[in-house]
């Protein structure tokens, strides 16, 4: 995957406007599950399809399992701004601490996420929407940075009326791909919290990591710069970051963190590579946030 991401960024540096590098997207979900990424079609500009190809790895609807016995959610259908019809799944608590709107990985799909939700709910006792992006499972259209942001926005819409609460009295949250959703929204709207796991400061960041000697900040077009962004939100803010990621740096998370105003709280979790499964300790930590919000 490196070689060929590599290839495509030396290409499209040498093409004015174009731009095709992206963080490398795993092929596995936050709890080691494997997924089956689907590929946008090519338009107008071959470099920036390719760029959002290999950003965004949807799993599609066949993927994952989709009437999960263990737990008990409600299908989540919604229209993005656009029209884009999505998908997702609400699981509700009855008397929950927070309401959460997660926003997962560039890979995957919700039911291939389903073990966070069902954490979530069943040991931080809160309510939370877990929802796909365009292009992802249920979700029809091609996913895009403009495009996923406006769906998580039509997400918390949605999850505000479901669950009685002000759009900005929701807990906004975000693993890797979905922390830079997450904190967009908390710094432009507001929110109640804000958690974000595994992420990074920029995705021309990530890729100028992987190829500091290609200028890819200047022909990359998808940006999602939560390092720009985070300043403006101010609530309470936990973060956590592996110390062994290697596809999301340990130092990127860190400097996100040390960008972000008080209060905040950094988990480091020992050791673990980017779609490791939290560690208990993570998950004390997780419902200690919930308990002073």
């Amino acid at each position: 995957m490196f070689s060929r991401l590599l290839l495509l960024i030396a290409v499209g540096s040498l093409s004015i406007g174009a731009g095709c590098q992206s963080m490398g997207g795993s092929r596995r979900t936050a709890e080691g599950q494997p997924v089956q990424p689907a590929r946008s079609s090519f338009n107008l500009n071959p470099f920036a399809s390719l760029e959002r190809s290999l950003i965004f790895a949807p799993s599609p609807e066949t993927a994952g399992d989709w009437t999960p016995t263990d737990f008990t959610f409600e299908d989540a259908r919604f229209t993005s701004a656009d029209g884009t019809k999505l998908h997702g799944w609400y699981v509700p608590h009855p008397q929950p601490k927070a309401v959460v709107l997660f926003s997962h990985g560039n890979a995957g799909n919700v039911a291939l996420w389903a073990t966070v939700l069902k954490n979530l709910n069943e040991r931080c006792g809160v309510s939370v929407l877990g929802y796909d992006y365009r292009g992802y499972g249920r979700s029809k259209g091609t996913p895009s940075e403009a495009g996923i942001l406006a769906d998580a926005r039509a997400a918390r819409a949605w999850l505000a009326k479901r669950s009685g609460v002000n759009e900005q009295q929701i807990v906004q949250m975000g693993r890797s791909l979905g922390g830079a959703v997450a904190v967009d929204l908390a710094s432009t709207d507001g929110a109640r919290g804000l958690i974000v796991e595994s992420s990074f400061t920029s995705l021309p960041d990530v890729a100028s990591g992987m190829a500091p000697w290609l200028p890819v900040r200047t022909v990359m077009q998808t940006k999602m710069n939560s390092l720009a962004k985070i300043k403006n939100y101010h609530g309470p803010l936990l973060q956590s970051h592996g110390s062994g990621d290697r596809l999301i740096p340990y130092e990127q998370g860190k400097k996100l963190f040390e960008a972000a105003n008080q209060p905040k709280q950094f988990v480091e979790i020992p050791g673990r590579d980017h779609n490791d499964p939290q560690t208990e300790e993570y998950y004390v930590a997780l419902k200690e946030f919930f308990d002073r919000l």
